[in-house]
């Protein structure tokens, strides 16, 4: 995706070269985690991808109030936000997420690069499954390894709250973990 420099700052002006260099250096090496999480917000690749476009054009139209805080929570706060505001278009979810590709687990033992693989699915599945609130801390704490500061800073909640979350996420994450593997084990001793 090409930055456009003319992007209109709020106050009408378009951002000087200056800012769009800046903004290229801040803001952009965190450009797969704005799109990983605009995926799990989503769960629609595509629909990820307008997300995380929307995104970028509105950080870079305010970028000028970016004061130097953590470039990263500060660009995903933006994509949830961005998120909350085009939700009506995308009410409709798609039917299947692949998130987790079919690669190999480091190791020469086949068996071994299968279960990890099908460990990969399982957990993709159940996180793909639990409501969007428990996804959101879960992704932002497991998979773009942001510290309860930041995740505060990104879902605008207490650290606290964010810490009683994150127990509650685990726990039902574990719940449909539990369920899933129950339902396929039941299933395999009816044959």
């Amino acid at each position: 995706m090409g930055l456009m420099s003319d992007a209109p700052e709020p106050d009408g002006r378009t951002p000087d070269g200056r800012t769009v260099e800046r903004f290229r250096i801040v803001v952009l090496p965190h450009l797969d985690s704005a799109y990983g999480f605009a995926r799990w917000l989503t769960r629609d690749p595509v629909a990820a991808q307008d997300l995380a476009q929307e995104s970028l054009l509105r950080a870079l139209r305010y970028f000028h109030a970016f004061r130097g805080e953590e470039a990263k929570p500060w660009l995903l706060r933006i994509v949830r936000n961005t998120w909350t505001d085009m939700r009506t278009r995308y009410a409709a979810e798609s039917e299947s997420l692949e998130i987790v590709e079919n690669r190999a687990a480091d190791g020469p033992d086949p068996e071994q690069s299968a279960q990890a693989g099908d460990r990969r699915r399982h957990v993709a599945a159940a996180l793909a499954a639990v409501p969007a609130e428990v996804r959101e801390v879960l992704v932002l704490r497991e998979i773009e390894d942001l510290s309860y500061k930041q995740i505060a800073a990104v879902l605008d909640l207490p650290i606290g709250t964010v810490m009683s979350r994150l127990a509650r996420a685990r726990e039902k994450l574990a719940a449909e973990l539990r369920g899933r593997l129950g339902r396929r084990d039941h299933g395999l001793s009816d044959l």
